[in-house]
């Protein structure tokens, strides 16, 4: 990795973490007061509201289950990436990442086509609770999908060149983060009816 391409960010380190991974965990913190207070709301009505059981019956289980399938997969994907990033091999980490990517893609096409279904079967935001629980959740977390899908393809470009190869960890550390979400998130949704 030549000098010339690090941050200088990247060579500070005043907690003896590395900075670039103090911050991811400071991201990923904030992230989960904001999961967690939306989950947490979810479960506290969903106690109070027995028919929601009835409602949680049209999600989708099985495409539910495949999207947590291929998000399992894309997180093996990005541990792979990291490992080739640790040995030094750029361009095998970003054909990983890509990999990556092409999971996050299919996850979000198989969200759209069931939120089309639902929708086009009457089960929009503001049908019931559960559904505005439902799309916003679903949406919130899609919403890092794509954040994600957008850091690796940078990444994924440097690392191709050797450059900044760090970076690697510091985006798996999310992808595990937002797989780690939808993993509270099938259950809830799909799952508990």
């Amino acid at each position: 990795m030549s000098a010339a391409h690090v941050p200088l960010a990247t060579t500070r380190s005043a907690t003896g973490i590395p900075t670039g991974r103090l911050a991811v965990w400071w991201v990923l913190a904030s992230e989960i007061v904001i999961f967690g207070g939306l989950l947490a709301a979810y479960v506290m009505f969903r106690l109070h509201h027995p028919h929601w059981h009835a409602e949680a019956s049209h999600t989708n289980t099985w495409a539910g289950g495949f999207n947590t399938v291929v998000l399992l997969t894309s997180s093996l994907f990005a541990v792979l990436a990291h490992q080739a990033a640790l040995r030094g091999d750029g361009p095998r980490a970003a054909r990983l990442l890509y990999a990556t990517i092409g999971g996050a893609a299919i996850f979000l096409l198989v969200k759209a086509f069931e939120w089309s279904t639902e929708i086009s079967h009457g089960f929009t935001l503001f049908r019931d609770t559960f559904w505005s629980f439902y799309y916003t959740a679903t949406g919130l977390h899609g919403v890092h999908v794509v954040v994600g899908m957008i850091l690796m393809t940078l990444i994924a470009a440097d690392a191709r060149r050797d450059r900044n190869l760090h970076r690697v960890e510091l985006i798996g550390t999310y992808w595990h983060f937002v797989d780690a979400v939808w993993i509270f998130l099938f259950p809830l949704f799909y799952i508990a009816r």
